[in-house]
């Protein structure tokens, strides 16, 4: 059995009529809007922390388990990765429990990841921490080739009018409902459910900052070049703030659909979460690798 994928997958849901609901000194209060209101709010309030800083720096910690419940060590990992948002590239490296230190990898953290190869599994990893959770899946998953095009910066506009938001295009909102001290917020997608994967939200009732989403991805294993087999993942992603800004610092993972083999849970873990105000350019070029190994970040 080969591990193939195991990437989060989240994207937008598209309303039929535009215009934010967030204003400078807001007071709306969740009752008093339409469920798909709410949704669009808590888009509205997460977006409005975005783009992030130009650099990011973090861990990740990837664990699982194996078929009998054992640690997986070969699918368990810790990375150190140097980030430049406006095009995801990154400078990576593995560390082991024991203290060595991997070489320097090109990598380009995205949840919407392409399948990894064998020998190289964290090019599926899900990431940076501050990966917009609303962002639309492409039809396509993206290789690690992919230079992305930068978030705009830009100034919210003055709202002079409220607009009545007929109906949310990619999700029906189920619910809405307070939950522990959270709002709750339960989606299931219009159309396209391969690429409209959020099914939860839990936001602040106050704020609207979110706390936890789940979304759906799915798990896949090979028996050979032609049988393969697909069972629904469930996602667990939870966030925190720093500086002002929502960033996840850790998502549970459960292959559901009768699955039993390796990698039925994962764990990932973001910690020493930081944004620095420069980092050298050759991080992000693996061409300049080489002549750069004694200056290599650890």
């Amino acid at each position: 059995m080969t591990r193939l994928l195991m990437a989060v997958f989240v994207t937008t849901s598209a309303l039929l009529c535009a215009g934010s609901i967030v204003g400078a000194a807001d007071t709306t209060t969740w009752q008093s809007l339409t469920p798909d209101q709410v949704y669009y709010k808590i888009r509205d309030v997460f977006r409005s922390h975005r783009p992030p800083p130009t650099y990011e720096t973090y861990t990740m910690h990837r664990a699982d388990n194996d078929a009998e419940g054992y640690p997986d060590y070969a699918d368990t990992y810790t990375f150190h990765i140097w980030m430049r948002t406006t095009d995801k590239a990154a400078l990576g490296r593995k560390f082991s429990n024991l203290g060595a230190i991997g070489q320097l990898e090109f990598m380009r953290p995205q949840f919407n990841a392409v399948d990894a190869p064998p020998d190289h599994p964290e090019l599926a990893d899900p990431g940076p921490p501050t990966a917009d959770l609303f962002e639309p899946a492409p039809l396509h998953p993206h290789p690690i080739s992919w230079v992305p095009t930068p978030e705009p910066h830009y100034t919210p506009l003055p709202i002079i009018a409220h607009q009545k938001f007929i109906f949310n295009l990619d999700y029906y909102v189920e619910s809405v409902a307070m939950d522990g001290g959270l709002l709750h917020v339960v989606l299931a997608p219009r159309r396209d459910p391969e690429r409209n994967r959020l099914r939860e939200l839990f936001v602040d009732p106050k704020t609207f900052e979110l706390k936890k989403v789940v979304a759906m991805d799915r798990f896949e294993t090979c028996d050979g070049p032609h049988r393969c087999d697909i069972y629904p993942t469930r996602f667990t992603i939870t966030l925190h703030h720093l500086d002002g800004i929502p960033v996840v610092t850790h998502i549970h993972g459960v292959v559901e659909g009768g699955y039993s083999g390796d990698d039925q849970i994962v764990e990932y873990s973001f910690t020493d979460i930081a944004f620095p105000k420069s980092l050298p350019d050759w991080y992000f070029d693996p061409r300049d690798y080489a002549q750069h190994a004694q200056d290599a970040p650890t």
